[in-house]
């Protein structure tokens, strides 16, 4: 879900999305940005091995157990690692919950990465 939140929010993005345990595009997800106007039927979940991590601006995990791993990763000094901790979702109420959460801090992200790039 953020995968295709981020991709609407802002196209001027690259955006990669990858999982430490990848268990394919939940029918739930799509259900949920479905209801907010967003379709995602055409992602796939991928491995964080799958995608160029290490040319990534920023790296933002949701979960803690991606947190963990991806803590220990080498990335490259330009990285910034954020951290937004997103329970798993479960029930469809859970998920639309999860893209609320996901989707506010998003519009922060974006808010705050433009007002710092305006500012150097």
């Amino acid at each position: 879900m953020a995968e295709g939140l981020l991709k609407n929010m802002n196209s001027e993005l690259t955006v990669l999305s990858a999982g430490t345990k990848p268990e394919g595009l939940s029918p739930k997800a799509i259900i949920a940005m479905e209801k907010i106007g967003f379709d995602i039927s055409n992602q796939v979940s991928k491995s964080i091995d799958d995608v160029n991590w290490k040319e990534a601006n920023y790296a933002i995990t949701l979960c803690s157990s991606a947190n963990e791993s991806c803590v220990s990763m080498s990335w490259p000094s330009h990285s910034v690692k954020l951290h937004w901790p997103i329970e798993d979702p479960v029930t469809q109420d859970d998920y639309e919950y999860a893209r609320s959460e996901i989707k506010h801090k998003i519009s922060s992200f974006l808010k705050n990465k433009i007002s710092s790039s305006k500012t150097k």
